[in-house]
């Protein structure tokens, strides 16, 4: 079922999301600054590109410095992201074919908006 999953989720925006993220870590680690947000920013291409079958675990004793950036990552603009997730999640999630993948994009928001300290 998730073969199926990932197939559909590709073709239906899985893949513009994926794109999508991919450009924006690129443009972040351009600068040395950016490069932890690029790394997170890869990790949700990669959870966007086949999200079902994988779970996103947020780990609750990581230390200072995932906490910093977190917050950072916050202050800094990139929680867009996270309501992107939310609206697109509303959205598939009024038809019942559509809550498998709102589900995908509830597991896509976790990671999006603490990506620091989080596993896939």
């Amino acid at each position: 079922m998730s073969t199926l999953g990932n197939i559909l989720w590709f073709l239906l925006g899985g893949f513009i999301l994926a794109i999508y993220y991919a450009v924006f870590g690129l443009l972040m680690c351009i600068t040395i600054v950016g490069i932890p947000f690029g790394v997170q920013l890869f990790k949700l291409a990669g959870l966007s590109l086949c999200p079902f079958g994988k779970d996103v675990e947020i780990m609750s004793n990581t230390g200072c410095l995932p906490v910093a950036f977190n917050i950072l990552w916050i202050i800094t603009g990139w929680w867009e992201i996270a309501i992107l997730h939310i609206v697109l999640g509303l959205l598939c999630a009024i038809t019942i074919i559509g809550i498998p993948f709102a589900k995908a994009h509830w597991r896509l928001l976790k990671l999006s908006f603490l990506p620091f300290g989080s596993s896939r």
